[in-house]
């Protein structure tokens, strides 16, 4: 066997450098650069499935973080992203990616409302150098599609993607409506919480923290087969008390309330222009609907943890942190007969106040 063509490890210096080449490449928005580098790299007979995740998905984490940063605008990362999305199709057309059907059918897809796709198609590439007929469904699939695709095609598994948090209560029915049909299912994404506390919470069969993983997982194992018979809501006996539902459905009317009211909780507010209200009001939308996730999954910390990162990026954008502050307080105030929702903003008020400045600032 002429062992020469073989796909060869790369060191963690060499796959660095590669991928410290390629952000230049994404960062000056140069797609015909960014896919000649991939192309070079796999003709060198470095793994496609190294160039993948040790390469483009390292790069495309970068452009996250330099948009939470602010040093891409939002119209940056979605250039930069769309050129790692082709680079990920250079190498799925690469020869040497070419690999034979050797193990069974999988589904792989983003929860409704789910616009990241990459990390998912990053999977469903990786699954097919593993050997398996992967159907690739792509971003934001309606479940009602979703179930009818299974049952015309008896996929073995799911891998559900997700990176929003707010997207897991749709997760959930998801998650629930394949295993209904007998297909077990298998999660990742940075929705699904560290470790995938919230996978278990919501009754997924697998978790799996990133492709490679999911890769192993669904080698070693067969998923088990869905218990019958289980319905969404008794994973979460706590939906009993409504508040998850009665802040959904009132969210938008919150929203106006606690809008109008901050003019004179914060006064700097009556100096915004109208770009500067209407991130207001889209950034008081979030709030309202990380706290009805947070309530869908009795869970403090998930809110807790999205107002001190909220907290960041205002601050990386050049607006006070402590605006957050009257905005919580408002809804506290709204919500006074919801004691979930009290409390999970009290908890989220009081890390806010220890950890923020408090002196006032020029909004942007």
């Amino acid at each position: 066997m002429n062992t020469s063509s073989l796909p060869r490890p790369a060191g963690a210096g060499h796959l660095k450098e590669l991928a410290e080449r390629l952000w230049e490449a994404v960062a000056a928005l140069d797609e015909h650069a960014a896919t000649e580098l991939v192309v070079r790299t796999l003709d060198e007979g470095i793994s496609a499935e190294s160039v993948l995740l040790d390469v483009i998905a390292v790069v495309q984490g970068r452009v996250g973080e330099e948009w939470a940063g602010n040093r891409l605008s939002v119209a940056q990362e979605h250039a930069a992203t769309a050129i790692n999305d082709r680079a990920v199709t250079a190498v799925g057309l690469h020869p040497s990616a070419r690999t034979a059907v050797t193990r069974g059918r999988i589904t792989v897809a983003c929860v409704d409302g789910e616009w990241h796709a990459l990390p998912a198609r990053l999977l469903a590439e990786v699954l097919k150098l593993r050997g398996w007929r992967v159907d690739y469904l792509g971003a934001q699939v309606p479940t009602p599609h979703l179930i009818s695709h299974l049952h015309n095609t008896r996929a073995d598994a799911v891998a559900l993607s997700s990176s929003i948090a707010t997207r897991l209560p749709t997760a959930h029915a998801v998650i629930t409506a394949c295993q209904a049909v007998g297909v077990p299912v298998i999660v990742g994404g940075a929705a699904f919480g560290p470790e995938g506390r919230y996978a278990r919470l919501l009754g997924a069969d697998a978790w799996a923290p990133d492709a490679r993983a999911a890769a192993e997982r669904l080698i070693s194992s067969p998923l088990p087969l869905p218990l019958p018979d289980h319905q969404q809501f008794d994973d979460l006996p706590h939906l009993a008390d409504q508040e998850y539902t009665m802040v959904t459905r009132t969210g938008a009317t919150l929203v106006q309330t606690v809008f109008a009211a901050l003019q004179d909780s914060f006064p700097a507010m009556r100096d915004y222009d109208d770009a500067q209200r209407e991130r207001t009001a889209e950034d008081l939308a979030h709030i309202v609907e990380f706290l009805s996730t947070a309530l869908y999954l009795d869970d403090d910390e998930l809110f807790t943890w999205f107002t001190t990162w909220t907290a960041r990026i205002l601050q990386a954008r050049g607006v006070p942190a402590h605006s957050l502050l009257p905005a919580l307080d408002l809804l506290a105030r709204e919500l006074k007969d919801f004691p979930r929702a009290v409390r999970m903003l009290a908890a989220a008020n009081h890390i806010l106040t220890a950890h923020i400045p408090t002196a006032a600032g020029n909004a942007v």
